[in-house]
């Protein structure tokens, strides 16, 4: 917003309406500029409060620094829910639900394509004159709280997740044949029962449709945080400070996916059905491969926070005291004619195609907003599947994965976002050395892609990776062998086991077990066939109580022998450190190569290419490479349920999230360089006092 329409704005309130309404009654405020009711009224405007309630005592909130301080929380809730909590808990909820990566690849996408959806709409009319960004913005965070309590509806609309069969998942030596009537059974078993369990026997892909809704509403609502309140805070600080403002904005949006990782992970550490379940009776913990974690607690947390913040900021006023005294220098794109310069983007709805032409005419813009599809394409991706890429390919638990990634996204993430501002503020860059400096971190960062070509060799799994007599194998899966054959296993009964032996079992029956003994929450096996006698044999020299006895299996993951994961931490680390470094200048290239009263709307176009160019497939294309990944599936009781993927082959995952890696970030390369190469700078320029705020 230009100063001229920030002085206009100050004199077209009539009194103080709730939530700063709009006001157009352009006439009588300028015949009224002189009087001194027309005075009080304009300091009202200027007046942090609710509603025609404006206390003194509020009125030291009423300053750019706590306007900041409120956006910084809402910018880092969106972060924590969107990027943080729903990022942490996909593979939790794939399995729990049976959801495969692309339904979730869908789910992640819902949060774009609504912000697509909504970002002409709100960055035109709340970039507007007479507009009132806060309350915008406001409404945004409630509606966002509001898809945090439809996203975890799913869990209440569904049965337990584990049902309580009296039969143990052992080797029974029967003449059945193999996945025939047993398999029904164990179908039946997971259907049926007091309650318990309901859901396990059928399909539950209809929870897509709900965690898409809730992410069409966390879409929707975050969309103003990220366009309103950039411009909101940029207009209320002088050029200088602006970078360093919203510096501390971006890398608070940022923080917020750090804090919602490694929250939502010691959430993961408490079992989803503890309200009524004791996970101790079902022998199950948190080191079991069909562990599920109370993903959804955080959500309750989240929709609270948002109704909180979203209050203070409600109160704030349209412009900021002070704001109107501020010189403004244009560095835009010299090549935009006069017309357009004068011409007022937000004057009326017929203004909309022609302003929409203006910004695709810039060059400079125009590349800019490729190169920011190109980041927005792999920093959307990652973020939805690298916890769960990282779970897989070092054999950790979630809630290890996902502090892996609080551990990286804080400080690199946090302060990469924060330093970019920094530097572009004390070299004191104008718009061409801006973009060259986001050149130079996009170079660095492809280069340490190479950080997803440090894997782990698939882990022993008999029937899939390795064979039953431990040779290693790369056929299609075969879980069926010569000492289970008698067993009458049922592949749709998955429980897999760790045997003494280091390798993963689909079941105790699939490992042969005959016996299982239940001690310290773990269940134990004995008399494996598949395993070796090595259950009953006493190793002491006196008798011993029989839980004593080492077991053939139990309950619980193998222990990775991979060593690789802090060198994968180290380079991701620095890959981030970078590929957040260029986010905030590239931010303050697009704010500075375009006219002040386009602002909005060019953040808002910006915002459209990068999410339907970017985000909005980025996670469907990732999750698609995921599952062409897989190399064992769950097989459900309903054939028409899809299943998730039990066993993923971490050669592929690894080399197809790398050339993802390294083509997003080669695009990025070439799209800032034509942006420095087609930038002219304005012919002439004005230097004036800025104020320092």
């Amino acid at each position: 917003m230009s100063e001229a329409s920030i002085e206009l704005d100050s004199g077209t309130a009539v009194a103080p309406k709730c939530a700063h309404g709009y006001n157009n009654n352009n006439n009588s405020a300028r015949s009224s500029r002189s009087a001194s009711s027309g005075a009080d009224l304009d300091t009202d405007t200027r007046r942090f409060g609710w509603c025609g309630w404006h206390p003194e005592w509020l009125q030291r909130f009423c300053t750019a620094k706590w306007a900041l301080f409120w956006l910084c929380w809402g910018g880092a809730l969106q972060g924590l829910i969107v990027n943080g909590l729903i990022n942490v808990s996909i593979s939790t909820i794939e399995r729990r639900f049976g959801l495969r990566s692309r339904q979730m690849g869908l789910v992640a996408s819902g949060y774009d394509l609504a912000s697509f959806a909504c970002l002409v709409p709100v960055t035109y009319y709340g970039g507007r004159s007479g507009a009132s960004k806060p309350r915008f913005i406001a409404i945004g965070l409630i509606v966002m709280g509001l898809g945090s309590l439809v996203f975890l509806l799913p869990n209440f609309l569904v049965g337990n997740y584990r049902a309580t069969i009296a039969e143990a998942n052992v080797c029974e030596q029967s003449a059945l044949q193999p996945n025939s009537s047993q398999a029904v059974t164990a179908c039946e078993l997971n259907g049926l029962g007091e309650g318990e369990g309901e859901g396990e026997g059928e399909s539950l892909t209809w929870t897509v449709w709900l965690f898409l809704g809730a992410q069409l509403l966390h879409g929707a609502g975050a969309s103003p945080l990220f366009t309103l309140g950039v411009t909101y805070i940029d207009e209320n600080v002088s050029k200088k400070m602006s970078s360093v403002y919203l510096g501390i904005y971006y890398t608070m949006a940022t923080v917020g996916p750090a804090i919602g990782y490694v929250f939502g992970g010691q959430l993961l550490l408490i079992y989803t059905d503890w309200l009524s379940v004791d996970p101790a009776q079902l022998s199950l913990t948190s080191d079991s491969k069909v562990w599920i974690g109370a993903w959804w607690l955080g959500f309750i947390f989240a929709a609270a926070m948002c109704l909180l913040v979203a209050l203070p900021i409600f109160g704030y006023p349209k412009v900021l005291p002070g704001a109107e005294k501020l010189e403004r220098v244009s560095e835009a794109h010299a090549a935009l004619s006069e017309t357009d310069k004068s011409s007022e983007v937000a004057s009326g709805l017929a203004q909309l195609p022609r302003a929409v032409l203006s910004l695709l005419g810039n060059p400079t813009f125009f590349f800019l907003n490729l190169a920011g599809a190109t980041e927005g394409l792999v920093i959307a991706g990652f973020a939805a599947f690298l916890p769960k890429q990282i779970e897989n390919q070092f054999s950790i638990s979630p809630m290890y994965s996902a502090l892996v990634m609080g551990l990286i996204t804080v400080p690199a993430g946090g302060g990469g976002t924060f330093l970019g501002g920094y530097l572009v503020k004390k070299w004191n860059l104008a718009c061409s050395g801006i973009i060259k400096m986001c050149l130079m971190a996009t170079v660095v960062a492809a280069l340490f892609t190479t950080c997803f070509l440090v894997s782990c060799p698939n882990p022993k799994f008999a029937g899939v990776t390795t064979g039953y007599n431990l040779r290693a194998r790369s056929d299609p899966p075969v879980l069926l062998a010569e000492c289970n054959s008698n067993c009458g296993c049922s592949r749709r009964n998955y429980d897999p086991i760790c045997g003494i032996n280091g390798v993963m079992y689909y079941s105790p029956c699939f490992a042969g077990c005959a016996q299982e003994a239940h001690a310290d929450s773990l269940k134990r096996y004995h008399n494996c066939s598949c395993i070796g006698s090595v259950g009953w044999v006493d190793e002491g020299r006196h008798a011993q109580p029989a839980s004593d006895f080492r077991p053939d299996a139990t309950n619980l993951k193998c222990d990775s022998t991979c060593q690789t994961l802090p060198l994968f931490v180290g380079l991701c680390f620095v890959l981030m450190v970078f590929t957040f470094l260029a986010t905030m200048p590239a931010l303050s290239a697009t704010l500075r190569c375009v006219q002040d009263e386009q602002r909005s709307f060019a953040l808002g176009l910006q915002w459209i290419k990068v999410r339907l160019l970017g985000t909005i497939p980025a996670p469907l294309i990732f999750g698609a490479l995921i599952d062409e990944s897989c190399i064992l599936w769950h097989e459900p009781c309903d054939k028409d349920a899809g299943g998730a993927c039990l066993v993923y082959d971490n050669f592929y995952i690894s080399r197809y999230m790398w050339l993802l890696a390294l083509i997003c970030k080669l695009g990025s390369v070439v799209f800032f360089s034509c942006a420095w190469w087609f930038y002219v700078p304005p012919r002439k320029t004005s230097k004036g006092k800025e104020d320092v705020n």
